[in-house]
This record gives structure tokens, C-alpha cells and sequence, in this order.
């Protein structure tokens, strides 16, 4: 029977239509989106009112959807969760392989009575699993929690896992498979993994830093993703784990949270994984469970054996690591949908010269790819909003939070890096956390530098909304650059202001900083960046910062401590910090307690001077220089930090830096606070006479 709707232009107004209306109708009677978009697909489908055609399109959509959503599980998770969680991760990816695997064999030679062939391949159905709920974690911002790092981990081992041991049992079904094959298949896996995590970045970097046209940059994600998938084909592993792999190792040079992030995403969540979800409700049959007694029965043990082995492996895995049980409904909702993985090994099945299952195991796969994911979906929002409650609590405050984070653009070609590094270091928790201001002299000619300014805010605000932040724009008009700027920050309540530096400006003063940062250096006592990106910030391989002794001291040390977190965080950049005596210490506390994902190395340095020095041997033209200085008169001030300018001119002119003053005791900073060792909140002022009457005791 012909389907109600043929024309390509009906056909995809119809599934717009869907995608517009299936979440909004779902959500108001309270059934999650995923299950919601897969019974849209069982209605339009053949099965149902037979509204279109499982055509080319849906197999061409569908495959992009599975591919994205294992792109993404490797996108967003977060590195230094992974090292950190890696191990325990590999004990689940075993845990879920093994479980479901033994008890689906079991299952189809004692129960269901299938030969020894056909129970393996059934065992590997069972064993693997698609990350189908995937996108509800991330509407909740849990990629970096442990469970859900567990289950990517998980499913990448039980993925392969599976397809490991259904390309034994396919070979040797055909006759096939012998020593020599294995080496082979070993020794093409060995290699385009090598291949892959080597040349991915590499290529990567080169070319996000030579194109700035977001179109441009987001093709060439894409086609990488799809490059690996087909090498992962081409050396007999499923293109969903080379768009695992591609997500893993493009993760460092995307930057969580930036404009290109947020486009995979949007891209992704809005079009190709809701018809992946729409497609394979399309192939689905329910009326065939009331069809036959024998059949129902079929389906009711493959849908049990494998709810019942994903669930023990999250069972034994909360035990085993004594976890809370939200944690455990966590891991099995991500690991329990079968769809891609399933289907594809089905398939294989029912070919021509395997034929080791029949029409009825096809359909009571199908029809265990619908339950799994309604189950899933379940359980999956169910963890979701208990570990959001628990684990977004209000954090503490550290350092000064005044509001926004404030960027004075001057030149064109300064915008892009100052506004990405100005959404990676906002607070997240004040709405409308960013501003950007232009400056012009009052005795501009024709008005020429203020339709600069205009243009360059325009351009920051357009790279801040593809990153899903709102930017607030001021344009100023002054017979002085740094008096606008201070008079700005005091009259939105800044807490830092961002300023870029000029390399013409730094050659010709010889290494000293500019008039406008002094000016602003030394009417603000707020947190100043002064910044020089060579390369856009997703694309460094390090960040080394340098810190004087005794930083530790200063009302701000925390809150630039967090900023630096933050960029280290969202980059997935390790983080190399060089100083003296006990101010590493209090580094390494901060970061263990407040930032445990971030790569972190703490190298202890006899001097600031002796450091200075050091410094451009130690260091690559991809790494990120950030240099923590001080006003005079303060604390944490060493005589070393007076040639830090010209320092900066000689060995850094062709890398990135930041050079930063921190939040400083003095008006407006009197009410600013700091977190001591023993957690209690403590002014500077309280915090100095504490350590006078110490010294006074002893």
C-alpha cells in the first residue's frame, strides 16, 4: 500500500511538523521527548496510519543521528573526568558487556532453544547498547558526572565488545577467520586508532586557526567525524565507534561552551538525532505482539533477559563503588536502549549466507529497540533530575562576584579571542554575565574610530549569541580611553575587565605596557586582564601559569584561581602552575576540591626571578602564557614583576598571554573576601592581622 504522502516537499514539512509539535504535545502529558518522537515515528510509519515511507532519507538522517549522538558522548565529556574515572569505567564497560552477554546465551539455550550460533548473536544484541537518552543528560549539564562518564566509557567497551564477537561468529558461520585474519583485523584496529588520536588534532588545530567562518569550521568537524566513521568501517569495527573515537580526540580544541560547541549541538539536538529517534519509530510493527502467542513470548524474553542484564551490571557496579541508587538508575538508563548497535547486528544476522536468524528474531529486536528506549528514557530522567538536585547546589562564593565581566575592544582583529575568552571566564550563575565597550576620542574625525567600535561590539555580540550567551553592548564617546573604561566598570559593577594588548603599541614602547592599561591598572583595584591571543583559545595544547609568592594573600587569589579553572575546564587544556613555597600548596587544595576534572601539575620554583627566566625553555608557541602579577605596594609584589612587560616583548611576541592583576585590597574592594585554609570567610584585613598576631605568639 502506497503511503498517504510521496512529494519530497510534504514529506519534509511533515516531519518539521513533528519536530515542532511531538515535544511540546509529550511534554504537557508528561511522557519524555525520546519516547514521544519514537511513537510519532510508529504512527507515520507503515505499522501505523502509513502517513510516509521509510525512504532513502530516514536511512541517510538516521545514520548522521546515531553517528551524532556518539559524537557528542565523546565531544562533551569531560577529559580529566576521564583519566580520573577511566579504570572504574573499563570495570563497567566489563560489568555491562559480560552480564547481559552470559545471561542472553543462557537465555536462548535453555529457554528459547536456539542453536549455539544463533545464542551468540543474540548474546551480542543483548550486550550492546546506543546512547538514545544521551541528549537528556545533557539538558541537565551531567556530562562530567561519574555514572554518566562510567556509561560513556561503558559503552564504548560493550559496543565493541559485541561487534568483536559477532565478527567471529560471522566468520566462522562462513567458513572463515583464521589465524592470519585476526592479525590483520588486530593490527588495522591498532592503527587507525594510532592514526586517528595522532593526526585528528593536529589537523584540527591547523585548520580552526587559520578559518574563522563558523560554516566553514563546522563542515570540517563534520567531515572529520564521518572520516573516522568510515575508517572504522573500512578495518571491520561499526562507524558509530569512529564517531566515538572523533569526539574523543577533537575534544580538547572544541572548547565547552563556545560559539562552534554550541552550533554541533544545536545542529545535532534540533534535526539529526529527533529523525534518527522518528526513523527507527517507523520500522516498528506493534501489532504483531498480538499476533501469535509464540511470538509474544519470544518478545517478552529477549526484552526481560536484556532489561534484567543491563540492570544487574548497574546494580553490582553501584555496589561495588557504594553509590547512592540515583547514580545506578543513571547507568542503567544510559546503558540499556538498544537501537543502532541492535538493528545492525540483526541485520547481519538475516543475510544471505548467514542466516542464523530468522523474521521473528528481526521483529522482537525491533520491538525490544522501542521498549528499551521507553525504559531507558524513564530511568534516564528519572537519575537525571536526582543528581541535578543534588549536585547543583549553591556553590560558595569565591573572590568577588560584582556582576559582569567587562572587554574593551580597540581593534578588529582582537575581537574574537578577547569575547571567547570572556564567555569561558564568566560566572555562569548571573544572568547577562558579559559586556562589551567601545571607546572613541571626542575628537574623532567623520566618526571614523566609533563606526569601528560599533562594528566590533556587532561582532562580539554575534560570536556571544552563537555560544547561547547574551552580550550587553556600550559604546562610549570621551577625551579619555581608561577614565571611560574605570567610569564603566563602576557604573555596571564590573568584577574584571578583559583588554587586548597591540603588538605595534609593545614594540614601540620597548616592553612597557600601554598608557590606557596603566591608566586603568591604576584607578581600578578589580581583577585586569591584559590579553594577547596568537590562536583562538579551543586550539592551545597547555596552560602554564606563572605565580609569585605569597599570591595566596591577596583578597582575589581565589576568584582569578577560578577564572583560570574555568578556561582550563571548558578547553579541557591541562594546567601547569609554577610557583614557591606554600602557595602551591594552596593551588592544588583549591583545584582538588572545587575542580577535580582538571589536568593538573604544581611545579615548585625557587624564585619569581629564577622562574621568569626559566619560563621560555619550558614552554611551546601552543601553549597559553598566563603570568599572575601585582600592583606595587601589595603583598604578593616582587621587584621581578616590574620587567614582566619587557619580558613578555622578548620571549613571548608570537604567543599567546595573559597577563593578569588581581582583585587588590583598597576601595571598592574593602567588602571582597577569600576562603583560608580551614574554610571560614575572612577579609584580607583579618586575614593579615590573624597572621601579625601568630607571629607575635611564637
Amino acid at each position: 500500500m502506497e503511503p498517504l504522502i510521496t512529494n519530497p516537499t510534504w514529506i519534509f514539512l511533515v516531519m518539521l511538523l513533528v519536530l515542532l509539535l511531538a515535544p511540546i504535545i509529550f511534554r504537557r502529558l508528561h511522557v519524555p521527548h525520546i519516547i514521544g518522537l519514537i511513537l510519532a515515528g510508529v504512527l507515520l510509519g507503515e505499522h501505523g496510519f502509513n502517513v510516509l515511507a521509510h525512504d532513502a532519507s530516514f536511512e541517510l538522517f538516521g545514520q548522521v543521528g546515531i553517528y551524532y549522538i556518539m559524537f557528542l558522548a565523546g565531544l562533551e565529556m569531560d577529559m580529566g573526568s576521564f583519566r580520573r574515572h577511566g579504570r572504574k569505567g573499563v570495570g563497567f564497560g566489563l560489568l555491562t558487556f559480560l552480564i547481559p552477554a552470559v545471561l542472553g546465551l543462557v537465555v536462548a539455550l535453555y529457554v528459547l532453544h536456539f542453536s549455539l550460533q544463533t545464542s551468540l548473536m543474540l548474546s551480542c544484541i543483548l550486550a550492546s547498547h546506543t546512547l538514545v537518552t544521551y541528549p537528556i543528560v545533557g539538558r541537565y549539564g551531567l556530562g562530567k558526572h561519574p555514572s554518566v562518564v562510567y556509561s560513556i566509557i561503558g559503552t564504548a567497551m560493550a559496543s565493541f565488545g559485541a561487534l568483536l564477537l559477532l565478527a567471529i561468529v560471522v566468520q566462522n558461520e562462513r567458513g572463515g577467520g583464521g589465524v592470519g585474519y585476526w592479525l590483520l583485523f588486530a593490527v588495522g584496529i591498532v592503527i587507525y586508532i594510532l592514526g586517528v588520536s595522532y593526526f585528528f588534532p593536529k589537523i584540527g588545530r591547523f585548520f580552526l586557526r587559520r578559518n574563522e567562518d563558523a560554516v566553514t569550521q563546522y563542515i570540517f568537524v563534520l567531515a572529520l567525524v564521518f572520516i573516522s566513521a568510515f575508517l572504522a568501517s573500512a578495518v571491520g569495527l561499526e562507524g558509530l565507534l569512529g564517531a566515538f573515537l572523533a569526539g574523543l580526540v577533537l575534544n580538547r580544541i572544541i572548547p565547552h561552551g563556545g560559539p562552534l560547541m554550541s552550533r554541533i549541538e544545536f545542529v545535532g539536538n534540533a534535526l539529526f538525532v529527533p529523525w534518527f529517534l522518528i526513523g527507527v519509530g517507523m520500522i516498528i510493527d506493534v501489532g504483531i505482539l498480538v499476533s501469535d502467542a509464540r511470538f509474544l513470548k519470544l518478545c517478552a524474553v529477549i526484552i526481560a533477559a536484556a532489561t534484567a542484564g543491563k540492570w544487574l551490571a548497574a546494580f553490582v557496579m553501584q555496589r561495588l563503588q557504594r553509590l547512592p541508587r540515583a547514580d545506578r538508575l543513571m547507568m542503567f538508563g544510559l546503558t540499556n536502549s538498544h537501537a543502532a548497535g541492535a538493528l545492525a547486528i540483526v541485520m547481519i544476522g538475516t543475510q544471505p549466507g548467514v542466516e542464523l536468524m530468522n523474521a521473528e528474531v528481526l521483529n522482537a529486536t525491533v520491538l525490544l529497540i522501542l521498549f528499551s528506549c521507553i525504559i531507558s528514557s524513564l530511568a534516564t530522567g528519572k537519575g537525571a533530575r536526582q543528581l541535578a538536585l543534588r549536585t547543583n547546589e549553591m556553590e560558595r562564593n569565591r573572590g568577588s562576584y560584582h556582576g559582569k565581566c567587562l572587554t574593551a575592544y580597540a581593534y578588529p582583529q582582537t575581537v574574537d579571542a578577547l569575547t571567547q575568552l570572556s564567555i569561558l571566564i564568566r560566572n555562569p550563575r548571573i544572568p547577562d554575565s558579559i559586556m562589551g565597550l567601545a571607546v572613541s576620542m571626542d575628537d574623532d574625525p567623520d566618526d571614523v574610530l566609533r563606526a569601528q567600535g560599533q562594528q566590533n561590539l556587532e561582532r562580539a555580540r554575534e560570536i556571544a549569541a552563537a555560544a547561547n550567551v547574551t552580550m550587553s553592548t556600550m559604546s562610549r564617546i570621551s577625551s579619555n580611553v581608561a577614565s571611560a573604561i574605570t567610569h564603566t566598570m563602576k557604573e555596571i559593577d564590573a568584577g574584571e575587565i578583559i583588554l587586548g594588548m597591540h603588538e605595534n603599541e609593545e614594540r614601540q614602547l620597548a616592553g612597557k605596557l600601554g598608557v590606557i592599561a596603566q591608566s586603568v591598572l591604576a584607578t581600578t583595584h578589580r581583577e585586569v586582564l591584559l590579553v594577547r591571543m596568537t590562536m583562538p583559545p579551543g586550539t592551545i595544547r597547555r596552560i602554564v601559569v606563572a605565580v609569585p609568592p605569597m599570591a595566596e594573600y591577596e583578597v582575589g587569589f581565589y576568584k582569578w584561581l577560578e577564572h583560570l579553572c574555568r578556561i582550563g575546564e571548558l578547553t579541557g587544556q591541562p594546567m601547569r602552575f609554577h610557583t614557591k613555597g606554600d602557595t602551591g600548596y594552596y593551588i592544588k587544595e583549591y583545584l582538588t576540591e572545587h575542580h577535580p576534572s582538571v589536568i593538573m601539575e604544581v611545579r615548585v620554583e625557587p624564585g619569581f626571578g629564577n622562574l621568569l627566566t626559566r619560563l621560555p625553555a619550558e614552554t611551546e608557541p601552543d601553549h597559553l602564557i598566563v603570568i599572575i602579577s601585582s600592583r606595587a605596594g601589595f603583598i604578593s609584589h616582587t621587584p621581578a614583576q616590574g620587567t614582566i612587560p619587557a619580558f613578555m616583548a622578548r620571549h613571548f611576541a608570537q604567543t599567546s598571554v595573559i597577563l593578569l592583576y588581581p582583585d587588590q585590597y583598597g576601595d571598592p574592594q574593602e567588602s571582597l573576601s577569600i576562603f583560608a585554609p580551614n574554610g571560614q570567610s575572612v577579609t584580607q584585613r583579618q586575614l593579615l592581622f590573624e597572621e601579625w598576631l601568630q607571629k607575635l605568639r611564637k
